[in-house]
């Protein structure tokens, strides 16, 4: 106890804990998750693997509510954001018409299209522009992907009346693709991402910007970009190739690959996470998914193989603390498997799935203190040299 207030002391910020990205120093509370470090991710104190079979519509009132809703609450949410989405100002993502095919990462697009439309409309109402932006978003992903496709803007008419993952295939308009199978695998994917946490860096800089009163338009595009990177939002996207690289499903053979890539000091995607010590629930529900889906893909196959051998593998380094399967060990084996074959977009996906989550705790953080929202954040940082100099 602090002889000062009588608070307990949960944490004691030592010099060793600068220049360490505030990695374990805590910073506040989060009432839509946590992770617990054996059993992963929980929404609002649900595991997140009993949640994966969820419409993904629910499970955003539970980040929103903070409880699940009833057969009645769920109809009329479900019309609600397909009331949101049907008011899309008009002509408020033509702004990415302006921009080439070719240009960027279709994650810097996504950054664009979410502030093109906080530009068309932001209400300043925390929790209505955040189902807003919720329920336009598969307009939003899918002009992306036929834009940067050459397809031109989405040739039918919005239907969000079908639900959020089937409006998005809908308006994609792919050919040759299983849409079954496609939209399950979205709706398990948009549910296992939605939320992580406070502390992860796209959740904590949407936190942040939001914290200075910036919109949510403003907050949420900026967690985008922090969500961009490839340390943090593009590992799906990394495994993929990581999976293809090793070609095969033969387990002498993907060891070997492993130990080769270990001794070239290369990282072994897919493996390890910062605060979970066993298999991530989400890659559970994920394999569990493909054996529905793909059972037969080659590169679930090799996924399912290095399932088995990387954390026999990595185990023997003592200095790993958790060598087994993450969230994205099979996320874009299965996002390949159901007809997306450019990895790039993958992050894509991890964003909108965690514009609910954030949202949802930038809403609860705006309503902290009596209303009067969480301070603007604002970390101290010390002088590295502090040696006060004068111009002779």
């Amino acid at each position: 106890m602090s002889e000062e207030n009588d608070k307990e002391v949960l944490f004691e910020v030592t010099e060793d804990h600068l220049d360490t990205g505030l990695r374990g120093v805590p910073v506040g509370t989060c009432r839509t998750s946590f992770v617990d470090p054996k059993k992963g991710v929980h929404y609002c104190g649900y595991p997140v693997g009993d949640l994966a079979d969820m419409d993904p519509e629910d499970v955003i009132f539970l980040l929103f509510e903070k409880r699940l809703p009833n057969r009645q609450e769920s109809q009329d949410f479900r019309h609600e954001l397909a009331q949101r989405a049907a008011r899309l100002p008009t002509g408020a993502l033509r702004v990415l018409e302006s921009l080439t095919p070719s240009s960027g990462h279709p994650m810097d697009w996504l950054s664009i299209g979410i502030q093109a439309l906080g530009v068309a409309e932001t209400t300043g109402d925390i929790r209505a522009d955040g189902l807003n932006l919720i329920s336009r978003m598969p307009e939003l992903m899918a002009t992306i992907f036929r834009l940067r496709g050459g397809r031109g803007l989405p040739e039918v008419a919005s239907e969000p009346e079908r639900g959020m993952v089937e409006n998005f295939v809908h308006l994609l308009g792919m050919d040759g693709v299983d849409a079954e199978r496609m939209t399950r695998t979205l709706r398990v994917f948009l549910v296992l991402h939605m939320d992580h946490g406070g502390g992860n860096l796209s959740t904590f800089t949407g936190k942040a910007v939001a914290s200075g009163w910036a919109s949510l338009y403003a907050s949420i595009s900026s967690a985008m970009n922090a969500l961009s990177g490839p340390l943090h939002g593009r590992a799906n996207q990394s495994c993929l190739e990581f999976v293809q690289r090793i070609g095969t499903s033969d387990e002498a053979e993907v060891e070997s690959f492993v130990r080769k890539e270990l001794a070239a000091r290369r990282p072994i995607y897919g493996f390890g996470h910062a605060v979970l010590r066993a298999e991530d629930p989400r890659a559970a529900a994920q394999f569990k998914l493909g054996e529905e889906i793909c059972p037969d893909d080659e590169n679930f196959q090799t996924v399912k193989t290095l399932r088995i051998v990387a954390p026999r593998v990595l185990s023997e380094n003592p200095k790993i603390s958790n060598p087994n399967a993450n969230v994205d060990i099979a996320s874009g084996t299965l996002l390949n498997a159901v007809g997306f074959h450019k990895p790039d977009y993958y992050t894509t996906f991890f964003g909108w799935a965690r514009v609910a989550g954030i949202s949802a705790q930038i809403l609860d953080e705006r309503n902290a203190r009596g209303g009067r929202g969480t301070p603007i954040y604002r970390p101290k940082y010390y002088a590295a040299d502090p040696t006060i100099r004068r111009l002779e």
